[in-house]
């Protein structure tokens, strides 16, 4: 017997060839999407503008999958962590913040992460598996379920995982995301990080998606971004300046370098001269992130004078420069800290 085919995930087109395979109107993927991304049905037996035939039958060859939460901790900011359970066992981590009007999820798009970056939790868990669309949009569906005010306005693929390791299956979550008929979220409020995988880059850059760019820089020299990042050796940092150069002179958009400030690592005034070199003449803005230590870590935050230090040397020799106020830092929420410890 065939296995059921899973319709979260799906986009329209897709959805209209699984109805006319079904000897179904296409229309019906237009209602479908309306019952799974607007009403949040996990079934259909509540999709009344259907014949009971058609979800009789719907219930006999498809599914729809949903993630379980399992778990849920609110910060003294108000930040919400969320653990989730995905069909087949595996648990991931999002976060809902708040911020003035915006309404954010920092959302997972891999179980664990294989690069292993010195500065950051994820890495230390290993690498599972990559998220499905799917899984990836459930996320924020399970979010807004569960806090149903205020509406979520920004998504940010910032959580557990590489995005540009799961290129595909990413950038069909962000079009599920941004869709009328999907989530709904513009495009300029969906944000891609990634620690500088050159072929995703490349990609996005030929991509008419209107979505933002952030690139986790984190070291002015090759040298010491190895240390921090071993992906550096595979995708060293001249040839990830170009590769943002011309992803920007392409696209005719700003791009965010994320920079986690380490104390004694790489936030001396002499770091800050390099970065300020190294940024000069890109058309970008740089993030800021004092680093947020967990169980473990090898390294230690900054004091805020060495930030404050930092942040005055290179604005304005930089065009823009901004300080991260980390949210959920209480409840292990912040860049860097999600970790699903393992069975």
């Amino acid at each position: 017997m065939n296995a059921r085919k899973d319709l979260k995930g799906l986009n329209q087109k897709e959805l209209e060839a699984f109805f006319v395979d079904l000897k179904e109107s296409p229309y019906r993927a237009k209602q479908v999407m309306v019952w799974m991304y607007h009403r949040y049905a996990n079934g259909f037996a509540a999709m009344s503008d259907l014949s009971k035939a058609l979800r009789e039958k719907l219930g006999e060859v498809a599914l729809i999958s949903g993630l379980r939460e399992v778990g849920r901790m609110t910060a003294q900011d108000g930040t919400l962590k969320f653990l989730n359970e995905t069909e087949t066992g595996d648990r991931i981590e999002s976060v809902l913040m708040r911020e003035g009007g915006r309404t954010t999820l920092c959302l997972s798009s891999q179980v664990g992460c294989a690069l292993n970056c010195s500065f950051c939790s994820t890495g230390k868990m290993g690498f599972t598996r990559n998220l499905t669309a799917g899984e990836m949009v459930d996320q924020v569906i399970q979010a807004q379920k569960a806090r149903p005010e205020p509406k979520i306005t920004h998504a940010v693929f910032m959580g557990m995982g590489e995005p540009f390791l799961n290129y595909e299956e990413v950038l069909k979550a962000v079009r599920l995301l941004n869709a009328e008929l999907g989530l709904g979220i513009g495009a300029r409020k969906i944000t891609l990080s990634t620690a500088g995988i050159i072929p995703g880059i490349l990609k996005l850059a030929e991509d008419p998606l209107q979505v933002k760019l952030a690139v986790s820089l984190n070291a002015p020299t090759q040298g010491l971004r190895e240390k921090l990042m071993p992906i550096a050796k595979k995708y060293p940092l001249d040839k990830l300046m170009s590769a943002v150069k011309l992803y920007t002179e392409r696209t005719g958009k700003m791009m965010t370098f994320e920079y986690v400030l380490i104390e004694n690592v790489n936030d001396t005034l002499v770091h800050a001269k390099q970065l300020a070199a190294l940024v000069k003449g890109t058309h970008c803005k740089i993030n800021l992130i004092p680093l947020n230590p967990f169980p473990g870590s090898e390294h230690a935050r900054p004091p805020h004078e060495r930030v404050e230090r930092f942040q005055a040397y290179l604005y304005p020799r930089c065009p823009a420069v901004t300080l991260r106020a980390s949210k959920g830092r209480d409840i292990s929420a912040a860049c860097g800290q999600l970790r699903v410890e393992r069975g």
